[in-house]
């Protein structure tokens, strides 16, 4: 038995779930998300708890329970809390700013490399440190690694743009001849 899929949501208050036949959404204060639900899988609705089961023993009925289970609790912590990651920018004179929905970074290139924020997603850049956030953790997590990609860190002086969180595996430079 998967030991995720045990476990039962719990509904905050405010919260509005739908179950339907193809998908389910999730409604709260942050705005509204949906899951796709998998025939093999049963959601079951009890006062403040939704419970996810499977419909029978089969193996695919086994790996899309927990599955199916983080999603749906990814979907109500979204709506509720919202989900946020964080980068940073590293490098002499490399800056990063937000505009609107455009985040605007100067990393070493000849121009500054403006990034348009997908529906749903904000941004906010305090130094060197831009915070991404928003109530879909996939698009949160997506966003923020097309933005790492302008500029990964490279090994040898540790400059471009990391997670928060990101350790980066440091690189000894050439030795000089003797």
């Amino acid at each position: 038995m998967s030991r995720i899929g045990k476990k039962p949501i719990e509904i905050p208050s405010g919260v509005d779930i739908q179950v339907g036949a193809e998908e389910i959404t999730v409604k709260g204060p942050k705005g509204t998300l949906s899951t796709p639900v998998h025939p093999k899988v049963v959601y079951t609705v009890e006062g403040g708890v939704i419970n996810v089961g499977r419909a029978d023993e089969s193996r695919i009925a086994r790996s899309q329970h927990g599955l199916r289970r983080t999603l749906l609790a990814n979907c109500v912590e979204g709506v509720t809390k919202g989900f946020q990651k964080g980068l940073e920018v590293i490098g002499v004179g490399y800056k990063v700013s937000v505009q609107g929905k455009k985040v605007v970074l100067n990393v070493g290139y000849s121009h500054p490399v403006e990034f348009d924020l997908p529906a749903g997603i904000e941004a906010a850049a305090e130094g060197s440190k831009l915070t991404i956030s928003g109530s879909d953790k996939q698009l949160v997590g997506e966003t923020a690694a097309q933005i790492r990609r302008v500029r990964p860190p490279e090994p040898y002086k540790g400059k471009g743009i990391k997670y928060a969180d990101e350790i980066i595996k440091r690189k000894a430079g050439k030795s000089g001849s003797k």
